[in-house]
């Protein structure tokens, strides 16, 4: 394997410095495992959730070499050109300590939105450029898709997988069917240093989650709804969304409801709630 060092651009995240700052007493994160190269951090994740891991682990590739977003679809990333990692929750189960109440799995659904608002919101803060969430999984940067979100739910745990390109060159951007890939770096980023993105990622996502939870997984009494709904560039757009069974719904994205789901009214005024499904954002 080269040394993480060959690309002075790409410098490799330091374990410790990040144990120290985001492992703290109280804090969500009880783990944070940086491995310089794994299959899938998704699929390490849930490996640890199966086996009974408690919640807060977080696992981090320097190199990814089997990720996948959704419907399988490959994700792939030049060696610490990006931020690869997953986090393990467990909102199925009470956290007495917390205060925390049991979630139903119908709550789980917003997970991957809260990913999207926190992912956001430490883009903009830390690398100063505008971004924004199209519903469900992904975050946009200059009309291009700069980062994926997939979750995944494992009994009473979801793992959250996050994928985001950072200096990521215009070259080495993977070829799309959709939207066109792009990174922080081909977008003009002020910072395109990882270590203070994932930082900022991190503190942001256990401050987002622990309002939910506090909230007993309401997302509009915990802010999430308003959050979502300022950096979502779908809603107010003519959308073709292909959904799950194979169907194609179109029409104006008018919100995003208080389960996470997009309402799209069609041509005959019709309200239609979607729960799942691939967005292209029309014009």
């Amino acid at each position: 394997m080269a040394s993480p060092f060959t690309d002075l651009d790409r410098p490799p995240l330091s374990p410790r410095s990040l144990e120290r700052a985001l492992v703290t007493p109280g804090a969500l994160w009880s783990r944070i495992d940086v491995r310089a190269e794994t299959a899938s951090t998704n699929a390490d994740v849930a490996a640890a959730a199966v086996k009974g891991d408690p919640e807060g682990l977080v696992v981090v590739a320097e190199q990814q070499t089997a990720g996948r977003g959704r419907r399988d679809r490959q994700w792939t990333s030049p060696a610490r050109a990006g931020l690869t990692l997953s986090v393990l929750l467990r909102p199925g189960r009470a956290d007495a300590e917390r205060n925390w109440p049991t979630l139903q799995t119908g709550a789980f659904a917003w997970l991957p939105l809260l990913a999207g608002v926190a992912l956001r919101e430490a883009v903009e803060r830390v690398a100063e450029v505008d971004a924004s969430l199209k519903w469900p999984n992904d975050l946009l940067v200059d009309g291009g898709k700069c980062a994926g979100i997939l979750a995944e739910a494992i009994g009473d745990a979801v793992v959250i997988g996050i994928g985001l390109n950072v200096s990521t060159r215009a070259e080495e951007l993977p070829e799309t069917t959709g939207l066109p890939a792009t990174s922080l770096r081909v977008a003009g980023a002020a910072v395109t240093d990882r270590d203070p993105l994932l930082r900022a990622l991190l503190r942001g996502l256990a401050s987002w989650y622990a309002g939910w939870r506090e909230a007993g997984g309401d997302a509009e009494m915990s802010g999430l709804l308003a959050a979502y709904r300022r950096g979502c560039a779908t809603i107010g757009r003519q959308v073709r969304v292909l959904l799950p069974a194979g169907e194609t719904l179109t029409g104006e994205a008018t919100d995003v409801d208080g389960d996470g789901r997009l309402v799209v009214r069609t041509a005959d005024g019709e309200q239609h709630r979607v729960s799942a499904g691939d967005v292209l954002h029309v014009r």
